[in-house]
């Protein structure tokens, strides 16, 4: 009787792991759109790479390797998303938060047009705007269901207004419906006034309210109609905007898998003829070993292999007095 030691370790195939974020990146190398690569990693695993920390970003850079161009990551520009400063559900009906007094072809979405102004000459029609630009601003104070308007008229930026509004009343104005846009229009003079509407457009794909960013100098460009972000690594990993349509390699993540491992001791009656520790009987002995344990409902993440003894063999003859006193 001869005996070894059959390793069995059970894991998924690690690309990479970032202790930090608890995720496992994939690096995939076939070309796909950005939606197509999307598709792909939720699929597969959990998403495409959120990237929220210089940690990451240096995992990335050395799992590209000799990889020298870019792919994509999970981060996008969605246009389209317009939220109120003053953020209390319980402060809209039905439909509420929904309403919107556009002016004609407004919005634009111009990328740096994030922040909404109210022109009471347009009868009170709303545009995107630079939120940068200094405005006058509708300010109003919250009492229960009622809203009471302020006019404030000095020059701010948005994000100055939204301060001087929190401070000195309820928030910058929401405007719930066409019978408060009239009331604003009644109170103001001509000249546009700064209200609460605004995007942050920048999102990852799998909902994380990371801010961390990594853009490479002069970006984002903004020139592309639908903007999607891919790390460049001819360039350390920094981020490119570029239109969602190209073909690139993509990065996803998923969680990572515990690994565990468990030693088994494995007894053969050594066959007449046959050299336990020969290369081809071992192999095929695996082969068998890993059919059997798929019978019994472990997956493909299963790996097997032999421990080897301190004198390089698998296989030693087992004394016959330790074996009868087992």
């Amino acid at each position: 009787m001869e005996k070894a030691l059959l390793i069995i370790i059970a894991l998924s195939g690690l690309s990479a792991v970032s202790s930090h974020a608890e995720r496992q990146y994939h690096f995939v190398y076939e070309a796909k759109t950005m939606p197509e690569a999307q598709r792909y990693c939720r699929e597969k695993h959990t998403d495409l790479a959120t990237v929220d920390s210089m940690e990451v970003v240096e995992l990335l850079n050395n799992m590209a390797g000799q990889y020298n161009q870019s792919a994509w990551i999970g981060l996008y520009d969605d246009r389209d998303t317009w939220r109120w400063s003053m953020s209390d559900p319980s402060f809209y009906g039905p439909g509420e938060t929904e309403f919107r007094q556009w002016d004609l072809y407004q919005p634009n979405n111009g990328h740096e047009e994030q922040c909404t102004y109210l022109d009471p000459y347009r009868t009170g029609a709303w545009n995107d705007y630079d939120c940068n630009t200094l405005l006058w601003v509708v300010c109003f104070d919250v009492t229960g269901p009622n809203a009471t308007f302020v006019l404030i008229d000095k020059g701010m930026t948005w994000t100055e207004a939204q301060s001087y509004c929190r401070e000195h009343h309820t928030d910058l104005a929401s405007v719930r419906n066409q019978t408060e846009n009239q009331q604003i229009v009644e109170l103001a003079p001509e000249g546009d006034y700064w209200i609460g509407l605004y995007r942050d457009s920048w999102k990852w794909s799998d909902g994380s309210s990371s801010s961390f960013k990594y853009f490479a100098d002069y970006k984002p460009n903004y020139s592309a109609l639908k903007v999607c972000v891919a790390a460049a690594f001819d360039n350390s990993g920094k981020w490119e905007d570029l239109d969602c349509g190209l073909e690139k390699p993509f990065i996803c993540y998923g969680l990572v898998v515990p690994v565990s491992m468990q030693v088994i001791k494995v007894r053969v009656e050594k066959p007449n003829g046959v050299d336990l520790n020969d290369p081809a009987f071992l192999d095929a002995m695996l082969v068998e070993a890993k059919k059997n344990l798929r019978a019994q409902g472990l997956d493909d993440n299963v790996q097997l292999a032999w421990r080897k003894q301190p004198d390089g063999q698998v296989f030693q003859k087992e004394e016959e007095e330790k074996r009868d006193e087992l």
